[in-house]
Parts: C-alpha cells; sequence; structure tokens
C-alpha cells in the first residue's frame, strides 16, 4: 500500500508546494539569474559575494587533493567526506598530472592563493576572522580560509555546492560573517536535552557555521542549585566529549555557571568554590566562562554579610556586589589562564533598554571586556531593531550579545506548541550594534533547528537575510542528502501549522498558518462568488497534503530525532487533515444534493477533529505540558465553521 500511494503523495506535494511558493512574496530558492545564465546553488549562511564561473565541475574516480600545513584534521575530514559524497572513489596527495585538484589551506599560504586564482577566484587582498574564498572551474578547487576556522567554513560552504552525483557548481565565493559571536544558549527550563542531543547539535553548528553552544539548562541542579557541588564523575566525562565534539565542529563551548539564587558575594568561600568549579571546566578543554545573574532577586541579600558589605538590598548595591563579583572572575580566573575568551554575563535586567541604578552601576564599574547578554526590549520581542540594540549598546557602556528568546517554548503562552516558523523580525543592520547573537532553542532539540537555520544565517549575513529562503533550506537539511519528492514540501506544510509563534503577552509576533489561511481566504472567496464547486477542487490538494504529510516525514525524514520530537503533532495533523479532507467531501456531497452523506461526512470530520484535539505533549519532555496545537485558530475554525456554509443554487464551475 505504501508504494502505490507514494507516488500519488508525491504529485500533491508538488503541486501544493508550487502553489507555496507563489504566494505574494516568496521566492524561488537559487532562482535563475536574469539572462538565462545557470542558477546559483543555494548555500547557508548566505555568502557575501557569490558568482558563477561556469559549467559544473566534474568529480573524477580519482581526486588530487593538497592539504596546507595549517589544515586542522576536522577540516581534512569533512573535505575527504565532501569529494567521496561527490563520487569520488580515491583521493591522493602529491604528484601532478591530469584530472581534478582539490587545494585547501590559508589564504596567507602562496600556493593556496594561486591555487585559488587559478581556479577563477578572487583573491582578497584582506579576509576578516573565520572568512574564506573559494573557487571551483574547470579541473581545480580551491578553498582558501584566513584562519583555521575559514578554512572549515570553506570545506562546509563546498559541502552544499555538491550539485549531483559527481558534479560540483562552479562558483566563485568570498565570504566571512558579519557578528564575531553566533550560536545557541541551552537555558531554557524543563527537561533538558540528553546528551546524544549535545552531541547532534554541536554537529549541527558546525554546519550551518555557528561557533557559540552557551552549556546554562536551568534545570541541571550542578548549573544553578547546586552551583557550589563538583559534578560527578561520569556527568563530567560527558561534558569533556561535548567540549571535544565541540571543538571538532569549530565551536565555542561556553561553561555557565548560575549561583545567584545563593550566593554571598562577600564570602571567600563561595568565592572559592566559584573558582574550583570554573577551574575543573578549563582542565576540561573550556576557555569561554559564562556567569549568568538573570532571573533572581536583588531586593534581598543571601546572607548577613552582603549587607555589612554593601548596605541595604537595592538595584545600586546589587550591582556594585554583581560588579565585584564579576570583575574577579575576569582578572582573578580568566586573565591568569592561557587562551580564555572574555566572561560573559546575564544581569538581574536583561529585558529592556530603560535607564536605572542598577544598569548605571554596571556600566560604570564592570570590566569593559565583560560581554553583556540582553533579550530584547522584552523576554520575548516581537522585534529587535538596530535602533533598540543601540540604545541597549548606551545603557550598558558596550555593545550587548542578545540571548534571543526564539525558538523557546518553555512558557504558558507556548503550552503545546513546536515553534517552526522562521526566524525573523530582527532588523538587517543589527551587527553593526551587537556583538553576537545567541537563540534560546526549544526542550525538543531536533525540532529547534528549524529556527536554528535561520539564526546561523541572519547572525552570518543579517543584510542578506531572507527568513522564507532558509525556511526552506531548513526543510531540505532536515529530508537530508537524497529526499524525495514529497519530503520538503510535507515539511513545509507541517511548519506552516507550526507557525505560530507568541510572546508573554495575549498577541504572537508571528502569525499561526499563514499559508492554509491565504489558500482558506481564496477558498472562501471563492465560494462566497458562487464557485463553489471550482473552491473545493482547489483546496483539495491542501488537504490531502496535510493528510498525507505525517506519513511522509516519517518515512522520509533523516532527521530521526526531528521525527520523535514531533511524534505528537504529526499523529495529531494526521487526524486533523483526515477531518479536512472530510470536511470537502461533506461540502462536496451538499452540493451534489446529498444531504445524507454531507451530514455523515462531517460527523466523521468532528469526530477526528476531537480525536486530534485530545492528543497530549510527551510527558516530562516540555514545561508546561498540554495538548498539542494544530494551525488552532485557523483549520479548527474553518472545520467548525464549514456545515453551515451554504450550497444551495452552487454553480457548476
Amino acid at each position: 500500500m505504501r508504494r502505490s500511494s507514494r507516488p500519488l503523495a508525491a504529485v500533491i506535494a508538488f503541486l501544493t508546494f508550487l502553489g507555496l511558493l507563489l504566494l505574494p512574496g516568496a521566492t524561488a530558492a537559487g532562482a535563475a539569474p536574469a539572462g538565462g545564465a545557470d542558477p546559483l546553488p543555494s548555500v547557508v549562511p548566505r555568502p557575501q559575494t557569490m558568482a558563477r564561473l561556469g559549467p559544473d565541475v566534474t568529480v573524477p574516480a580519482e581526486v588530487r587533493v593538497v592539504y596546507g600545513d595549517e589544515v586542522d584534521r576536522p577540516t581534512r575530514e569533512l573535505v575527504a567526506s565532501v569529494l567521496r559524497r561527490a563520487g569520488a572513489k580515491r583521493l591522493r596527495g602529491g604528484g601532478s598530472g591530469p584530472g581534478l585538484t582539490v587545494t585547501v589551506g590559508r589564504l596567507a599560504d602562496a600556493r593556496v592563493a594561486e591555487a585559488l586564482r587559478a581556479a577563477g577566484g578572487r583573491v582578497p587582498e584582506e579576509l576578516p576572522a573565520e572568512g574564506y574564498a573559494l573557487a571551483a572551474s574547470g579541473t581545480a578547487v580551491a578553498l582558501a580560509g584566513a584562519d583555521a576556522d575559514g578554512t572549515y567554513y570553506a570545506a562546509q560552504t563546498l559541502r552544499q555546492l555538491v550539485t549531483g552525483v559527481r558534479t560540483i557548481a562552479s562558483v566563485s565565493i568570498v565570504d566571512h560573517p558579519l557578528m564575531p559571536l553566533r550560536g545557541v544558549i541551552e537555558g531554557f527550563y524543563g527537561s533538558p536535552w540528553t546528551h546524544a542531543e549535545r552531541m547532534d547539535q554541536l554537529a549541527f553548528y558546525g554546519d550551518v557555521k555557528m561557533n557559540t553552544y552557551v552549556y546554562a539548562p536551568k534545570d541541571d541542579p550542578y548549573h544553578r542549585e547546586k552551583w557550589r557541588e563538583p559534578y560527578p564523575a561520569d556527568k563530567l566525562a560527558q561534558l569533556g566529549e561535548l567540549v571535544r565534539q565541540a571543538a571538532d565542529h569549530h565551536v565555542r563551548f561556553t561553561f555557565a555557571l548560575s549561583p545567584g539564587t545563593s550566593l554571598c558575594y562577600s564570602d571567600p568561600a563561595d568565592f572559592t568554590a566559584l573558582h574550583a568549579k570554573l577551574g575543573a571546566m578549563y582542565d576540561l578543554g573550556v576557555r569561554s566562562f559564562s556567569v549568568p545573574l538573570d532571573d533572581i532577586s536583588y531586593t534581598r541579600w543571601n546572607c548577613a554579610a552582603d549587607r555589612a558589605a554593601y548596605g541595604e538590598p537595592s538595584q545600586r548595591t546589587a550591582a556594585e556586589a554583581q560588579a565585584d563579583l564579576l570583575n574577579r572572575v575576569q582578572k582573578e580566573f580568566l586573565d591568569a589562564r592561557e587562551g580564555t575568551s572574555p566572561l560573559q554575563t546575564v544581569p538581574t535586567e536583561y529585558g529592556d533598554v530603560t535607564d536605572s541604578a542598577y544598569k548605571r552601576t554596571l556600566r560604570e564599574r564592570l570590566d569593559a571586556r565583560v560581554e553583556v547578554m540582553w533579550t530584547g526590549t522584552e523576554v520575548v520581542p516581537p522585534r529587535i531593531t538596530v535602533a533598540d540594540a543601540a540604545r541597549a549598546a548606551a545603557v550598558w557602556g558596550r555593545k550587548v550579545f542578545v540571548w534571543d528568546n526564539y525558538p523557546v517554548n518553555d512558557y504558558g503562552q507556548a503550552e503545546g506548541r513546536l515553534l517552526l516558523a522562521p526566524y525573523d523580525a530582527r532588523e538587517p543592520g543589527l551587527h553593526q550594534q551587537l556583538s553576537g547573537l545567541v537563540l534560546n532553542p526549544m526542550n525538543q532539540a531536533a525540532a529547534s533547528k528549524v529556527a536554528l537555520f535561520g539564526g546561523a544565517d541572519f547572525a552570518w549575513n543579517d543584510t542578506g537575510y531572507d527568513p522564507d529562503r532558509t525556511w526552506r533550506a531548513a526543510a531540505a537539511y532536515l529530508a537530508g542528502d537524497h529526499p524525495d519528492a514529497a519530503t520538503v514540501p510535507a515539511l513545509l506544510s507541517f511548519f506552516d501549522t507550526q507557525h505560530l509563534a507568541p510572546t508573554f503577552g495575549a498577541e504572537p509576533w508571528q502569525p499561526q498558518a499563514p499559508g492554509l489561511a491565504a489558500r482558506l481566504a481564496r477558498f472562501r472567496t471563492d465560494w462566497d462568488a458562487g464557485r463553489q464547486r471550482a473552491a473545493l477542487e482547489a483546496l483539495r490538494p491542501t488537504a490531502a497534503l496535510l493528510a498525507t504529510a505525517p506519513a511522509t516525514i516519517r518515512a522520509g525524514v533523516a532527521d530521526r530525532g526531528f521525527v520523535a520530537d514531533c511524534a505528537p503533532w504529526l499523529d495529531a495533523l494526521a487526524l486533523w487533515g483526515r477531518a479536512f479532507e472530510r470536511t470537502l467531501d461533506a461540502l462536496g456531497a451538499r452540493l451534489d444534493g446529498n444531504t445524507q452523506q454531507a451530514e455523515q461526512r462531517f460527523a466523521e470530520a468532528s469526530s477526528l477533529a476531537g480525536q486530534a484535539g485530545r492528543i497530549r505533549t510527551i510527558p516530562g519532555e516540555t514545561r508546561p505540558e498540554g495538548p498539542v496545537r494544530v494551525a488552532d485558530g485557523v483549520l479548527d475554525t474553518f472545520l467548525a465553521a464549514a456545515p453551515g456554509l451554504g450550497g444551495a443554487g452552487a454553480h457548476a464551475s
């Protein structure tokens, strides 16, 4: 049965997907340039410059690979895997002769620069940190990095240039990130990610050129409540494995320790405990640290000694104590050790740009090197503008490091939701005012990749960011290297049913199911104009796509963690999709004058919708738990109103 239904599902998916692409404002990824030239490949993050050089490069069975002296093991392994995936059977080094030669190394290496020039690439006079230049044409491919990170990122771009079996897109690219810090903070409440999920995430961050992971799970007791206590040996071993995994994918592992709930700022024993906890992580290989002081009170002290040292609790005295602590960590711990990055912190006032005694005191007393994190103008901001960031920089006395609370779903308004809308409503040009950007993800690690894909693209090149393009690229990434024709459209239709992005208030900052809502609006316009049969036929592929999408996703998506994370929502969508189909059948029966069959189909639709509404989130996985929501306020509203749609006198058109 599955084999016979898959071609039909693919056709339905493709036709409906075309409808998605033709919505106002939508553009196709890799659209052909004017003049009929071959389309540019889709690369995420979007490069600063990319130009077509000629026809695709053919990858023969044997490829010569030349590495510069400073190319690290992860980059060499990545290049080799990309070439093998492109069709190479044997990779050899050195020598000369006909066939494809791939040269990899630093731009400062004269051999690499010459290979770049010979491949038709532009040799930039200067490349910013983490930047790279790449060229592929004829029988030459060259990857030239500004540093080790840039060389690795060039290889990640090469991975996306494999256009088919034995072909690589012939392009010239010069690229670099606009934000220095780009990544993820595991900072949500509720069930922390598993070790396996974190390992998978770190590999994913390398794929999308994120360079930062902040370990700060609120429900890790040794991160917050038991911050003084050393990690048990097994947990410490896992953290060490994460640090090594991060390094292999050119990700900075930042260890965060959050002592504010019980810290006595003036107690030498507490600073000694903090020093020892951070020291144990340094010994594991961590070189980046954060001491967050968020979600605590500054209207009370945790010990009498702090009152004696700083006075009565207040915004000003809390900031004085915090500045003293953070400055000591920077100067006595980080400055005393080699290879460390500046300290990061989350202040107690983290979600506004209103000046206060607290902000003023930190601005005046805090070491200028300390990175200050900021969530925007609200805890979950509906938008972040360049002007907002400039005001934040003014009140904190430095560029701020944005902790963006999207797609996190650990609060009441997100109950029962996956947040799968594209990363959006962050203004181009923010890189001029920010030191970096990290997104706070969902408890569902793999499902978070949809939004994180956009965050990675935006942080790398906010001036060229296209949320819809990246949304489609995220679907293609989850589908894997060789998806069938139905998988990406099925994913996009599913994403649309999980599009609502709430705030802490009543109004969401992204609407629910805008693609579906647009098609239902067109249906209603045609129906009310007397074109009922045409309206039904136009809407049936959408209903069929939603009904079949869950099975298509389960069968076709390569990222099995995504399928597991989304299981309750896929179960519910299958039922909602069937209810949608039954509702359209009922309307059709009514147009045919078959009232009894119409009532039966409406009753079946109501039963299916009731079953869907009783499906709940996975116990223990999310906070808060509740019934899963699928296109709520859009599909359910349509199905409830459908029996009241008039059908008498319908046109046959």
